[in-house]
């Protein structure tokens, strides 16, 4: 789909959205494939493998789903070890809905979960989208400092 055509769609779907959360539901369970890589593609991430999709949601440990008239309109997910590493994973909400709380309502599931789950002094580690850092310092995450630099890699074949 034309990027202008997206927009336009999305321009219309913003419209419709209430203002509030309060029709949208928070459900503990993970996105479909189906579900997850259409969150991804509203916000512009890159495409994955289907079956990848399907590995990595089954591999997660925890995930949650904001819905909107029963369609998913938001998720997060908590993958690692279950022990001492836990990572906050795509944290995601459709454009149409961002700016309205239902992100700080899937991080308050996610924390519950960790609060229950997490031992003490377990690391708890997540990749923040540009411009969101302040969203997640409010749930006490702090950007790495410069003398003990994180790295990542995302894998690319070699044909």
């Amino acid at each position: 789909m034309e990027e202008t055509t997206k927009n336009q769609l999305n321009n219309q779907r913003q419209a419709q959205v209430p203002r509030t959360p309060s029709s949208v539901k928070i459900e503990v369970r993970t996105p479909t494939p189906q579900e997850y890589a259409k969150l991804r593609e509203a916000v512009n991430w890159s495409k994955i493998d289907p079956k990848a999709i399907e590995q990595g949601l089954q591999n997660s440990i925890f995930s949650v789903c904001a819905t909107y008239e029963q369609e998913v309109i938001g998720c997060g997910r908590v993958i690692g070890d279950g022990g001492i590493y836990f990572y906050i994973q795509d944290i995601i909400v459709i454009p149409a809905f961002q700016k309205r709380g239902i992100g700080k309502f899937i991080m308050n599931e996610i924390m519950k979960y960790l609060n229950q789950h997490a031992a003490e002094n377990a690391f708890i580690g997540l990749m923040s989208a540009k411009g969101v850092i302040g969203f997640y310092e409010k749930y006490g995450f702090e950007e790495r400092p410069s003398n003990r630099p994180g790295m990542f890699r995302t894998w690319q074949k070699k044909m």
